[in-house]
């Protein structure tokens, strides 16, 4: 969580000190919950139970939502029972089965016994959904509608029920069996004449998801169709939730640093990096480093094998890293930019051949440049007075021109191969691709090596 104000931060340290609670809670109230709870990670533990308790209960609630699990943990031990119950009462039903995924079973069964009958229903039913389903991320606190209604009756409903609702802009038309038939806002309902029925005004086009599409998926439609909220249907399409915006982004902010995390060759972690310990770190990171480790040993042994070629021409060996770094870097590229569009819903496998023939007339450009450019830069400095300089030339530039080829194919084709067998494509990328790529390119340099 980003730090909010030094300043600010040492003030309320300060004002807590000097048991200035009403001046505290002046401060506290014009501030959003997401500082707010930035500022308890700030502060001394025994100190966050005194000014959670100066919070307004609704503000209370909200910045309770915004704190990362430890702050959480701690409060809730913290709490009396009427205290957690205040707290639990202003949560929405999916933050509550948030805060029960994150915290040990001793604190969820409390935390539990504070929920009201029919929250502690809801929770249940949102627990038993897949991870990274619909029905995992979405909320059952919804604005629902009937076709006969009047704008006007629709208009009061929303009065009467929408103070408990996450979201009341977008509501939901749905028949005597709960199936999705409609779909109005707040601004049609308000523009309509007071005597014209929903069924008029409602949008019967109605894009909707299952509860057991994937999370990804779903927060992609957000970005595709610009939602504010995505109704979630069960098999027989009844309307059994939403989900909104914020869970959305949510959801692109996870699955975006899932996916850097296993590009960069490290398990992907639930903790931000300053909570994550020392050995926590290493756990993730050492697993694919030893896999990486182990697969370079292809590397060494391909280089092994051609010790006669490089006992004739010794200079061919010190372009090595720039060949295999050459075919990493390009191969990188074309995976990264294959991942991509892949996690954008660009492309699919069924696009294998033409993303291949893109790719190909790419790495014939790119490999003409860069064997153009290395080829005079050999002879004018590299290899200046060498014997032998134009064919060594020669050699290291027909090399780079394959190894861009080979490289680029390569990390395009393997990401959407991976996909196609339901393997994590961004486990394609970088470390996996260079390694690859390197032992390819040396294969190559050695080739043209011995036919020259």
């Amino acid at each position: 969580m980003e730090q909010v104000n030094v300043t600010l931060t040492e003030t309320i340290k300060v004002l807590l000190d000097d048991k200035k609670f009403s001046t505290l809670r002046d401060i506290l109230v014009t501030m959003k919950p997401y500082d707010i709870a930035a500022i308890f990670e700030n502060l001394q533990d025994e100190k966050m139970p005194i000014l959670f308790r100066i919070l307004p209960k609704e503000l209370a609630a909200e910045t309770f939502v915004e704190m990362d699990d430890e702050t959480q943990e701690f409060l809730i031990h913290g709490f009396s029972d009427s205290e957690l119950k205040e707290v639990v009462d202003e949560l929405f039903v999916d933050d509550a089965v948030d805060l029960i995924e994150e915290m040990p079973a001793n604190v969820v069964k409390r935390i539990l016994r504070q929920a009201d009958k029919d929250m502690r229903k809801q929770i249940n039913e949102l627990l038993k959904y897949p991870e990274d389903s619909a029905g995992s991320i979405m909320t059952t606190e919804f604005i629902v509608l009937r076709p006969d209604m009047t704008a006007e009756m629709a208009i009061k409903r929303i009065r009467r029920t929408g103070v408990d609702k996450e979201t009341i802009y977008t509501c939901y038309v749905t028949d005597a069996n709960n199936k999705l038939i409609g779909i109005t806002t707040v601004k049609d309902l308000l523009l309509a004449e007071d005597d014209e029925l929903v069924k008029s005004i409602m949008e019967e086009n109605v894009i909707s998801v299952t509860t057991l599409a994937d999370q990804e998926q779903v927060a992609q439609m957000f970005s595709n169709y610009n939602f504010l909220a995505l109704p979630v249907v069960d098999n027989e399409n009844r309307l059994v939730g939403i989900v909104t915006i914020d869970d959305a982004i949510d959801v692109i902010q996870e699955e975006a640093t899932e996916d850097i995390e296993k590009m960069a060759a490290v398990l992907p972690s639930d903790k931000p990096y300053m909570k994550t310990s020392i050995f926590g770190l290493y756990k993730k990171r050492v697993p694919w480093l030893l896999i990486l480790m182990l697969s370079a040993t292809f590397t060494s042994a391909i280089i092994s094998s051609f010790e006669a070629v490089l006992a004739n021409v010794l200079i061919l060996s010190s372009f090595i890293p720039m060949i295999t770094g050459s075919g990493g870097n390009a191969g990188s590229q074309s995976s990264v930019s294959v991942i991509r569009a892949l996690s954008l819903g660009e492309i699919q496998f069924k696009s294998i051949f033409l993303v291949l023939w893109k790719e190909f007339r790419v790495s014939i450009l790119c490999g003409i440049t860069l064997a153009a450019a290395n080829f005079v830069k050999l002879l004018l400095f590299d290899l200046h007075g060498q014997e032998n300089a134009f064919m060594i030339a020669l050699v290291i530039s027909l090399t780079l021109v394959g190894t861009i080829i080979m490289a680029k194919l390569v990390g395009s084709s393997l990401p959407l191969l991976a996909s196609k067998v339901g393997f994590d494509p961004a486990v394609m990328a970088n470390p996996l691709i260079s390694t690859v790529c390197d032992s390819l390119s040396l294969l190559i340099y050695f080739g043209v090596a011995k036919l020259i």
